[in-house]
């Protein structure tokens, strides 16, 4: 009730935030600990938020759909490429190639760099697996998405393979979606992870796993 907090407050107790934060309020307030950050990183994820919202969408449909069975090609890590991996790698590349975040995407299914339209380019780089564990597609177990974001460090207009290959401790965010019995966000961009499920009825990602960590006894 209202008098317990009142009482709380005047007994200098600390009130816990409820579980139920957004995924859009948890990147604002990550933002606020960076003074001169510019908000792109924060756009970006909200970009990439999004194309996982489509990419679920397909998953929860793909029994009713025409998205099951192979797409008839290999990948370049001489795997068969699935129908919903090939929707999952377009939807993420239409949603960042304008977006403005992003210099340069590489992605598990395709051979070469993929470049943003012209005119959008970001200071970005982003590395994404579409579909880790497309194998599980057709029985209907777990599947996800990979992501990895780095700053382009060459002063260039083009991106140099330095942009790409560098040191895991100079992302500056990375996480996974999963698409499974409900669809979970886990991200980081330095500072703690925080784990996040997808409510369908709100169309938004919820604060369901707070400052995750690998227990010191596995």
């Amino acid at each position: 009730s209202i008098f317990t907090i009142l009482k709380a407050i005047k007994a200098g107790e600390m009130i816990k935030e409820p579980y139920g934060i957004t995924v859009s309020r948890d990147i604002q307030d990550r933002q606020r600990l960076h003074p001169g950050a510019t908000g792109d990183l924060s756009g970006l994820l909200s970009e990439l938020i999004v194309a996982a919202k489509t990419i679920s969408a397909e998953v929860n449909m793909a029994g009713l759909g025409d998205f099951l069975g192979m797409a008839g090609k290999t990948n370049i890590q001489g795997e068969k490429v699935q129908k919903l991996d090939d929707l999952a790698n377009s939807a993420i590349k239409r949603r960042m190639a304008r977006c403005g975040y992003v210099s340069v995407m590489a992605s598990e299914e395709e051979a070469d760099a993929i470049p943003v339209v012209e005119g959008y380019e970001g200071k970005y780089t982003l590395a994404f697996d579409p579909l880790d564990g497309s194998s599980n597609i057709d029985v209907n177990v777990s599947i996800g998405t990979i992501f990895s974001i780095h700053r382009k460090v060459s002063a260039r207009p083009y991106v140099t393979r330095d942009d790409f290959l560098r040191r895991g401790s100079k992302q500056v965010a990375a996480g996974y979606f999963i698409y499974g019995p409900s669809t979970m966000l886990v991200y980081t961009t330095g500072k703690g992870v925080n784990g996040f499920t997808l409510d369908p009825s709100v169309g938004e990602f919820l604060l369901s796993h707070r400052n995750i960590k690998i227990p010191e006894r596995g």
